[in-house]
């Protein structure tokens, strides 16, 4: 493909969600106030389209703009292909799914409800503007385009997060919100530091010369955490199961599909991953990953086996599966000899875990409101992509075998031992959701049933579709993921046997009512509610103080205004004794006149 057509097709692909943004406002200006419109038009579901053919059609490139911030370049290379592919593609269909999911909205506000016209507006401007984001740091090469991207993709995201306006929406938006600038926080100065210190542009040069810095380490680390509130890196998790539950489902699947890969590819991008020249710091830096990874890896299973909202479980499992992304980043990071061999297998974790979580989400909606399909077969559809998640059904096996090969021929397999177990946690977080859904599904059934062309189950079914045979159009980007051979089946199998297993043991004892007893459900949002009641405790203890303070400087202020006031009454009163001077400077000049020479003859006599 010609340079140009590649500039062209770049240009389309982060230009067409803009214009889209614009025709919003332009539309409802041309129809009126008083003329009500469903803005979800099949034109707006395209935003994604122009992205789509770029990673298809455009192969490795790169497009240079001087003109441009500190100087544009945007490019692909072939992960860049595979991650802006599955992507856009997620973008596409959860786009098509939202506008069935929010067709209710569109009734309400043709009939005049102005809530429900506000918000659809909203959405409708906010959704191409968030994928317009999520697209140019895919694509960017230069510091100042990725992290522009990077910001705009995080803030208006925070408006989908809060869609309904419900007290829930309204809390999840907020932790999103206070997460989110701790993050950028940490990746503004991270990148600063960074390119500052070395004097460059673009994330390569950073990348290279981090293993060069004195202080690259500790710029790693702000690199690592910042990325790391995206990615939900424990601790810094706190945000996906706030956000996620009150999300339209479509922004809940866009969300965990394709946005927290930004933290992913955040790390790949800055960090010295496959640099043969990593120092000591760098190197506990990759340590410091794989632990933190693979604590958040088990843990989140832990806890989101006791969520009740599918969406909730579905969160957890995403802060577990990019745990586990996390941990294999960390061990590239650690050994730099091992990276070429893990990168392919952590990009193709990505798209498989993007696509197949966002098919998940959008199947909450589809339990939700059915579509004219048999029971039977509607489990079965719900369960493909979980199987697949858990790694035993289509992609999941590539998947799993593709990273397990690279650390075994790398001589980890302990680390492999771990992810099994972490494996065992997702398949427990699977059959948890299933289990929620089956209840949503039974409770929805006799509410009328969609038809199965119908904008949601469409979308839902061509996710599902692509999720499950993603090893087969890959090769179309140039990644030909490999098949696990048959003897390698029942080590990849186990762990989803004994997940399966124990879920069905404990699934039995609660219902028994052994564990009901001493078991304590978690909140969703886990540590935000006793960092939140912490700091609510702390300011109500810290309120006397600082009305005794506040007491205080009223206090010293009221002094300095009396003490001005005095002095004013002074300067006041020398004032008025000027002008009685003046008044009277003639009398004055005469008594001072006979003064003196009352004087002068009492002196001669």
């Amino acid at each position: 493909m010609s340079q140009e057509i590649f500039a062209l097709l770049m240009i389309a692909a982060l230009l067409w969600p803009l214009l889209l943004v614009l025709r919003e406002p332009l539309m409802a200006a041309l129809a009126g106030r008083d003329e009500a419109r469903f803005p979800l038009d099949p034109l707006w579901a395209t935003a994604p389209l122009p992205a789509l053919a770029l990673a298809l059609l455009g192969g490795d490139g790169e497009l240079s703009m001087s003109a441009w911030l500190l100087g544009g370049v945007w490019g692909l290379d072939e992960p860049r292909r595979v991650l802006l592919a599955f992507t856009a593609l997620l973008w596409l269909l959860a786009g098509w799914y939202a506008r069935g999911y929010l067709a209710g909205d569109g009734e309400r506000a043709t009939a005049g409800n102005g809530a429900a016209a506000t918000r659809l507006a909203r959405f409708a401007v906010l959704w191409p503007l968030t994928l317009s984001g999520n697209l140019l740091l895919l694509v960017a090469e230069d510091i100042a385009s990725f992290y522009l991207g990077f910001a705009v993709m995080t803030f208006a995201a925070y408006g989908l997060v809060i869609h309904s306006g419900t007290r829930d929406s309204l809390t999840g938006g907020r932790a999103y919100l206070i997460m989110a600038v701790l993050g950028e926080g940490l990746i503004l100065g991270g990148l600063l530091w960074g390119a500052g210190s070395l004097g460059v542009l673009t994330l390569g040069e950073l990348r290279e010369g981090l293993t060069t810095l004195e202080q690259g380490a500790w710029i790693g680390v702000l690199l690592w955490l910042g990325f790391g509130v995206k990615a939900g890196v424990a601790g810094l998790h706190l945000w996906l199961p706030l956000a996620h539950p009150v999300a339209p489902t479509p922004a809940s699947a866009v969300l965990s599909g394709a946005m927290v890969k930004a933290g992913v590819v955040g790390w790949m991008a800055t960090l010295p991953l496959g640099e043969p020249a990593a120092a000591e710091g760098i190197v506990w830096l990759g340590r410091a990953m794989l632990a933190v990874g693979l604590a958040g890896a088990i843990g989140a299973a832990l806890v989101g086996v006791c969520q009740r909202h599918p969406k909730a479980v579905l969160a957890y499992s995403s802060v577990s599966q990019l745990g586990m992304l996390a941990a294999l980043v960390g061990a590239g990071l650690t050994a730099p000899t091992l990276w070429p061999a893990l990168a392919p297998a952590v990009v193709l974790f990505a798209a498989h875990h993007g696509l197949t979580k966002g098919a998940l989400f959008l199947g909450v909606g589809i339990a939700e409101h059915p579509p004219r399909l048999p029971v039977w077969t509607l489990a079965l559809l719900l369960a493909a992509p979980a199987l697949s998640l858990a790694g035993v059904l289509g992609a999941g096996l590539a998947t799993k075998w593709a990273f397990k090969a690279a650390l075994y021929d790398g001589g980890y397999s302990g680390l492999v031992t771990w992810l099994s177990l972490a494996a065992v946690g997702t398949t427990a977080l699977m059959a948890r959701t299933l289990w929620c859904q089956w209840q949503g599904e039974r409770q929805a059934r006799g509410e009328g049933l969609m038809p199965l062309a119908a904008p949601m189950p469409l979308a839902w079914l061509l996710l599902m579709a692509s999720a499950l045979a993603l090893p087969l159009w890959l090769p179309v980007l140039g990644m030909a993921p490999a098949w696990p051979p048959a003897a390698e089946l029942i080590g990849l199998v186990w762990p989803a046997l004994l997940g399966l297993s124990l879920s069905l043991l404990v699934g039995w004892l609660v219902h028994r009512g052994v564990l009901r007893a001493a078991w304590r459900r978690p909140p969703p949002g886990d540590l935000w509610w006793p960092l939140a009641h912490g700091l609510d405790r702390l300011w109500r203890a810290a309120v006397p103080g600082l009305e005794r303070l506040a007491a205080r400087k009223a206090g010293w202020v009221a002094w300095w205004v009396g003490l001005e006031r005095s002095a004013t009454a002074a300067l006041e009163a020398l004032g008025e004794g000027e002008a009685w001077l003046r008044r009277h400077a003639a009398v004055l000049m005469v008594v001072v006149a006979v003064g003196l020479a009352l004087v002068l003859l009492f002196s001669a006599a």
